[in-house]
């Protein structure tokens, strides 16, 4: 197989984000509140976890995006949310050990920045049942067209620690492509005030794949976010899938790049923020040399969950809010995803958990070789397999298969794993697990 031919089969495939293994894609019913409550009252005392609040409206909904978010102009959704994940809060802390810390916190959406100062204020009072003062990052999902002094004051006081700034991309074209409305200088000034605020760790999120988007376009758009100075960058490539979220519909798909001109796209900008000092890390971020995400990439201590690259080492991650999900050593925890119904088990005094997935020593064994090669671009089956009690040769086998289809993309030797380059990450773990890297089901894997 030639390079091209390589290039042309990595265009094609399509795999998981791997933000977890199981993918969410397989939990199920089987696991419930009871489920949930017993995992909580086993974290030992002394442990930290790690904390995420899901805030699932937007005053706008770009068409662009897969999350689980709902539109609201008005106050009222917003109170009644904050009730319920008020008595959420309640339940968790109730069935946790004293003594337990926190090591993050990080609210998500949805446009946490919708809430006005005053929500953002009782939530942080709220998130006191919780010692987030130990917390060593408190981050938070800003919307810069949802932003100002008085939010700033807000976040500052529940500890704010950094700030990830959407963006996706600055070109007008585009913006109205997707439905977003948010030009450079809206994004400036927030980021104008988070520096002056002290803040000195800052994100940006950017897309490639868009619709209306060229190499011109976006090179324009890399450019101008260098120009902001963020610590950090994530460059995700747009994933449509209209049968998952039909807001995509919206956007008009002859307009896409092709699966080629995506795989130029993500090398433009790849050059282009390497050429500007940042590390590469994983399959999608940036960082400065000296911020604490390239430092744990140096390390080895690099990790992976719902978020994304993280430096977070917890072992139990909790997520509240409707459809929200937690990871404890022994499963996966998922929240009822509708907000009315999250909101009637909650009413119930119940734990909202939905659904989920147990872990099983195979399950171990497989996330914890994906995580290798997402994170560290290495894995070794063979210890892996042998940490669960487990024979490696049938897995060893499949990951043999994959390699075999792809040549150049990884190498292995005496069952371990080092990849050629992040891009076969998510291809080779589709393999790994035994999936068909063409099942449509699933985003590009570039």
């Amino acid at each position: 197989m030639t390079q091209d031919d390589l290039r042309r089969a990595l265009a094609r495939s399509r795999a998981p984000r791997y933000t977890s293994y199981p993918p969410a894609n397989r939990f199920g019913p089987a696991i419930g509140p009871a489920d949930t409550a017993e995992w909580l009252a086993r974290v030992p005392a002394g442990d930290a976890v790690s904390l995420y609040v899901h805030l699932p409206f937007c005053r706008r909904l770009c068409w662009f995006c897969a999350c689980r978010t709902q539109g609201t102009r008005s106050e009222g959704p917003l109170i009644r949310y904050l009730d319920h994940l008020e008595t959420e809060i309640a339940l968790v802390r109730a069935s946790l050990p004293d003594g337990v810390g926190v090591s993050q916190l990080h609210l998500g959406g949805g446009t946490p920045t919708l809430l006005s100062p005053a929500l953002l204020t009782r939530l942080g009072e709220m998130l006191r049942a919780f010692p987030i003062a130990e917390a060593r990052e408190v981050s938070v999902e800003i919307d810069p067209c949802e932003f100002g002094p008085e939010r700033l004051e807000a976040l500052l006081s529940m500890g704010l620690t950094r700030g990830s700034l959407g963006v996706q991309d600055f070109d007008p074209v585009v913006q109205r492509a997707i439905g977003r409305f948010q030009d450079f200088e809206v994004t400036q000034r927030a980021m104008r005030l988070l520096r002056e605020a002290g803040i000195g760790s800052v994100n940006m999120d950017l897309l490639f794949g868009l619709p209306h988007q060229s190499p011109a376009k976006l090179g324009a758009t890399v450019d101008q976010v260098l120009d902001l100075g963020p610590d950090r960058i994530a460059l995700y490539g747009y994933a449509h899938v209209p049968w998952m979220a039909r807001r995509q519909n919206l956007i008009c798909e002859q307009h896409l790049p092709d699966a080629e001109e995506r795989l130029d796209l993500e090398a433009l900008a790849r050059e282009r923020l390497t050429g500007a000092g940042y590390v590469a890390i994983g399959i999608d971020h940036y960082a400065l040399p000296g911020d604490s995400m390239a430092n744990a990439a140096r390390a080895g201590t690099l990790r992976r969950n719902f978020q994304g690259y993280t430096t977070d080492t917890a072992r139990v991650l909790i997520g509240m809010g409707a459809s929200a999900i937690s990871r404890y050593p022994e499963g996966y925890a998922q929240n009822v995803a509708a907000t009315g119904a999250w909101q009637e088990m909650l009413g119930r005094e119940s734990l909202p958990t939905a659904r989920g997935f147990r872990l099983g020593p195979e399950e171990r064994a497989i996330g914890a070789i994906i995580e290798g090669l997402m994170c560290e671009g290495a894995a070794d089956i063979d210890a892996q397999c042998r940490a669960q009690g487990l024979d490696p040769a049938p897995i060893l086998a499949r990951a043999q298969r994959v390699l075999k289809d792809l040549p150049g993309a990884a190498v292995e030797d005496q069952g371990r794993i080092r990849l050629a380059s992040f891009a076969y990450a998510r291809p080779i773990a589709a393999g790994i697990e035994d999936l068909s890297t063409s099942e449509t089901m699933f985003s590009r894997a570039v």
